[in-house]
């Protein structure tokens, strides 16, 4: 499982003494507990791939806060945070593939113009779930649409 192996690369990072990439793991594992705790029950590999999404898009936009604010300092950390996240992400579709799959929405729900952008993402989304970052699939679908 997914949560095994992050909890044996934390201990893993404890024992090389890696500071930054353990934070990131106890960070991880944490809001893992938290997931299995409101949720009551035991988390699956694809509820930790969705934390870990979610938790680097937090990263995300710490860092683009912190950059605004003038914290390059605490804008790093973030950015290592980040980093150490992104090597247990599940693996994120390409613009083109994005593209191929909204050309399918788009034919399957006969949208013709950008006011049906809505109807194209209820149907695109579920199926892109976790490999696809909502924006990106969004600004494509627009683009797709205008054309």
């Amino acid at each position: 499982m997914l949560k095994d192996r992050i909890r044996e690369d934390m201990k893993d990072a404890m024992k090389k003494r890696e500071g930054n990439r353990l934070r990131a793991l106890r960070l991880l594992m944490s809001a893992v507990k938290n997931f299995e705790v409101a949720e009551g029950r035991e988390a699956t590999d694809e509820d930790v791939q969705s934390i870990i999404l979610k938790e680097m898009k937090k990263r995300r936009e710490a860092i683009e806060a912190y950059e605004k604010a003038g914290r390059d300092d605490l804008a790093q950390q973030e950015r290592e945070e980040l980093e150490v996240l992104s090597a247990y992400a599940p693996k994120m579709m390409s613009e083109d593939e994005i593209r191929a799959e909204a050309l399918k929405a788009i034919g399957e729900t006969g949208a013709s113009s950008p006011r049906d952008v809505g109807k194209v993402m209820r149907l695109l989304m579920p199926r892109i779930k976790g490999r696809a970052d909502g924006k990106v699939v969004n600004r494509i679908v627009l683009e797709l649409l205008k054309d």
